[in-house]
Parts: C-alpha cells; sequence; structure tokens
C-alpha cells in the first residue's frame, strides 16, 4: 500500500489514526475496534463492511518489558 495513500487515511467513524496490517491485508482502528479490508490495494472505508477486531487484537502490541 503507498505510504501517502495511507497517510491520509483516517478511520470514518472516530477520524483516528489507522494502522496496516500487512500480512491480513487490512486497515485497523484500535480505538473502533475494526479492521477495513484492502482489496486489490483499494482500501474498503465502510464501517457496514469492516471485521470487528478480537480483544488481543485490540491491544497495542507488547513491549516486551513486564513489571
Amino acid at each position: 500500500m503507498d505510504k501517502q495513500l495511507l497517510a491520509m487515511l483516517i478511520c470514518p467513524l472516530c477520524k483516528g489514526k489507522l494502522v496496516y496490517d500487512r500480512e491480513a491485508g487490512e486497515l485497523v482502528c484500535r480505538y473502533d475496534g475494526l479492521a477495513y479490508s484492502v482489496r486489490d490495494g483499494i482500501p474498503v472505508m465502510l464501517p457496514d463492511e469492516a471485521r470487528a477486531l478480537d480483544v488481543d487484537e485490540k491491544l497495542p502490541p507488547s513491549t516486551g518489558a513486564e513489571g
């Protein structure tokens, strides 16, 4: 996915930042808990077609330091 396009895209619901998951081919909004699919390089930014994230997907990646 083009980096310039990714920098311009925001979540259509909360207007927050999206994270591109290249492996899954999705743009993820952790705040709303939704993943928007990218089909043939085109993001499908429709909330009705977004996939709801699992609980562990909503959490930010661990830093590796536990305390």
